[in-house]
C-alpha cells in the first residue's frame, strides 16, 4: 500500500513549553511514560495539557510484539519507591484521572502484580477522590496475580485486546485473545464495581465482520468501555506493516455499532489510543455512578 499517511493523520504541534515542564518533571521523578516509550502520536497534545500515563515497572518489556516500539529485553529489578514518586508527580500534576499501565514482567513471580497494587494505594492515599485507571498485561492468566490489583481496587480495570483473534498470533505471540477475556470477565466476577475497559487496533488487515465479533467478545466479558485507533507502524524495519489506513467514517461506524451492543462507553477514532481522552471516561462513569446513587436513595 501506498506509505504516505492520509490528511486525516496529521496532528498539531503542541505548546511546547508545558511539553518540557511535563518532560522535566517525569525526569526529575526518575518515572517513565508510554507516551515515550511506545512513541504514541498523541504525546504532545497530552501532555501540553498535562496528562500522561505512568509506565511503572521499568521501560524494558520481557514480551516483543509486533506492533510496540517499546524497548524488548531483560528488565532491571523493580523499583519499591516507585509507587510513591507516581503518587508524588501525580498529584503534583493535579491529575483527577491517573492511567498507570507497565510492561510485561513474565520474569517476575507476580508478573508485577504488586507494584501495580502498591501504586494504586500510593494515589489513593496521595490524592482524594482520585480515579484510578490501571492498563495491565495478562499476567499469563495467572487469576491470583489479576485479583492481587483487583483487591487495591482500581476504578477502571483496562486490558488490551488490541486486534481480532484470527490475526492475535501474529500481533501479539506471547499472549492469547480467549486469555485476554478470561482476564477481563475475571475482574468482574471478582469485583463487578470495577469498570473493565479494552482497546483495539485497525489497520493490520481485520475485516469488518471480525471487528464487529470482536466488540461482541468483549461486550459478553462484560467489558464496559472499549477504545478503536489506527495502527501506526513505529518503524519500518522491526515492526509489522499497516495494511489499510482506515477512514475516519469507519470507525464512527465501529462505536455506533459498540453503542449500539451497550458498552458504558465508546472511543472509535483514528487517533484514539487506549489511554487517550481518559478523562472524558471518568465524567461518563462519575455520572452513572451519581445515577444509580439517585436511583437507590429513591
Amino acid at each position: 500500500m501506498n506509505s504516505r499517511l492520509p490528511n486525516w493523520l496529521t496532528k498539531r504541534i503542541p505548546d511546547a513549553i508545558t511539553v518540557d515542564v511535563v518532560n522535566d518533571m517525569m525526569r526529575g521523578a526518575k518515572l517513565n511514560t508510554v507516551c515515550e516509550s511506545a512513541r504514541c502520536p498523541n504525546l504532545g497534545e497530552c501532555w501540553s495539557k498535562k496528562t500522561a500515563t505512568f509506565m511503572i515497572l521499568g521501560d524494558i518489556c520481557t514480551r516483543n510484539c509486533g506492533f510496540c516500539a517499546i524497548k524488548f529485553g531483560r528488565p532491571d529489578q523493580s523499583d519499591p519507591d516507585e509507587p510513591r514518586r507516581v503518587a508524588e508527580a501525580a498529584r503534583d500534576m493535579r491529575l483527577k484521572h491517573v492511567v498507570v499501565t507497565s510492561v510485561a514482567r513474565d520474569d517476575m513471580p507476580d508478573e508485577g502484580a504488586t507494584q501495580f497494587a502498591d501504586t494504586i494505594r500510593a494515589l489513593q492515599q496521595a490524592i482524594p477522590n482520585v480515579i484510578v485507571e490501571v492498563l495491565t498485561p495478562d499476567f499469563k492468566g495467572k487469576r491470583w496475580c489479576t485479583k492481587i490489583v483487583v483487591d487495591a481496587h482500581p476504578d477502571i480495570f483496562n486490558h488490551n485486546i488490541e486486534t481480532v483473534e484470527r490475526l492475535s498470533p501474529v500481533v501479539r505471540p506471547a499472549a492469547r485473545y480467549r486469555r485476554t477475556l478470561d482476564v477481563l470477565q475475571s475482574v468482574t466476577n471478582m469485583d463487578p464495581t470495577i469498570y473493565t475497559k479494552s482497546g483495539m487496533m485497525l489497520g493490520l488487515g481485520e475485516t469488518h465482520d471480525e471487528v464487529v465479533q470482536t466488540l461482541k467478545d468483549l461486550r459478553a466479558a462484560g467489558v464496559s468501555a472499549v477504545t478503536i485507533g489506527q495502527y501506526l507502524r513505529p518503524t519500518t524495519d522491526r515492526h509489522l506493516p499497516v495494511v489499510e489506513y482506515v477512514h475516519p467514517d469507519r470507525f464512527a461506524e465501529y462505536e455506533k455499532i459498540g453503542e449500539d451492543l451497550g458498552f458504558l462507553f465508546v472511543a472509535s477514532a483514528p487517533f484514539v489510543r487506549s489511554s487517550y481522552n481518559a478523562q472524558a471516561f471518568s465524567e461518563r462513569l462519575l455520572t452513572t455512578r451519581l445515577a444509580t446513587v439517585g436511583a437507590g436513595a429513591a
